[in-house]
């Protein structure tokens, strides 16, 4: 079976929050839990997109939802470890595309994870998939688009 490759351009992640490994957070080998680690993603990204002014839903009922989530682990983290993750947005589309995270140990400079969710907008009040709002695309101008 093909493993799966994460690996993205520096320049790529233009954004950082730092989060602590809590005790609860450890499953039964003594490290970061894989479930602990997607809700530390889910943070991350929640902080990203709070920063750059992105409500996950709005009042209209558009807001994001996430397609798919795809995550390679390169070191463990244990209790107390502080994590810097790195986000970033790539391959966009006339829906959606995908954020990026780079999750590493400053303290010994370890990479620990690379991660990417996919997400597309979607209209909670019909239950459809509608076009990215061109507010959301203005924000990360950098990022190529793809019809």
């Amino acid at each position: 079976m093909a493993r799966l490759k994460l690996d993205f351009p520096d320049e790529l992640f233009i954004f950082s929050t730092q989060l602590t490994v809590r005790v609860t957070d450890i499953n039964g080998a003594n490290h970061l839990g894989n479930d602990s680690m997607i809700s530390m993603i889910s943070e991350a990204r929640a902080r990203f997109l709070y920063d750059y002014g992105v409500q996950e839903t709005g009042r209209d009922g558009v807001g994001i939802i996430v397609t798919d989530l795809a995550t390679t682990y390169r070191a463990e983290a244990h209790a107390r470890d502080q994590l810097v993750f790195e986000v970033g947005v790539m391959d966009f589309n006339r829906y959606g595309g995908d954020i990026i995270f780079r999750i590493s140990r400053p303290r010994d400079g370890k990479l620990v994870a690379m991660a990417k969710y996919g997400f597309v907008f979607f209209n909670y009040h019909t239950s459809q998939v509608t076009p990215m709002p061109p507010e959301f695309l203005a924000k990360f101008p950098r990022v190529n688009f793809l019809d």
